[in-house]
């Protein structure tokens, strides 16, 4: 995919919807499971933009509006490296972001707006030091603990085509994926 390919990509979710209710929750659609975009790789984001903002202040707003704590480019069919999280009144906005070091263990339940009502327990690093860039192209280093570094893992984990389903054991994840086929019909 080329830069002015992945580009159009925001452009057209910026522009989807004109209906006013659409809007109300940034007009982004969560895509849910077994949607194959939630599987696949995303790419740097190149252009430092109006339109970055304008979708980096969307993506917010369908977070939000869906109750999450963390949203991803990806999860609303959008494959650019950027995510958006929100925990406690703090606001994070991940653009192009590498993990630079990891420290500690935790394991808790996690769930994620891509699959509505399901929840399980993953383990991930209690600690994380990030490198990424702002809406303005600047690079920042983020050092998080706890509940927020392992929203970071999760969002970080979408851009690379990757769900907390991929964390449990092959049982818990066919328990999961029929409990959805059920749901879905798929």
């Amino acid at each position: 995919m080329t830069e002015s390919q992945s580009q159009s990509q925001i452009q057209n979710a910026n522009s989807a919807s004109q209906d006013p209710l659409d809007l109300l929750d940034g007009g982004l659609k969560i895509l849910c499971y077994p949607n194959p975009t939630l599987k696949k790789k995303s790419t740097p984001v190149e252009i430092f933009d109006g339109e970055l903002e304008d979708f980096v202040r969307r993506l917010f707003t369908a977070m939000r509006i869906n109750k999450g704590v963390g949203l991803a480019a990806p999860q609303v069919g959008v494959l650019k490296r950027i995510a958006v999280i929100e925990h406690e009144g703090k606001s994070y906005v991940l653009i192009n972001p590498k993990i630079l070091e990891r420290k500690g263990l935790q394991e808790s339940e996690e769930g994620c707006l891509s699959f509505p009502g399901f929840y399980a327990d993953v383990r991930r690093a209690e600690k994380v030091k990030v490198e990424t860039r702002t809406v303005k192209g600047d690079t920042e280093i983020l050092e998080v603990s706890g509940y927020v570094a392992k929203a970071f893992q999760h969002e970080m984990d979408h851009l690379d085509g990757k769900l907390f389903i991929d964390y449990l054991s092959p049982l818990k994840r066919s328990m999961i994926r029929k409990k959805i086929s059920k749901h879905t019909g798929e």
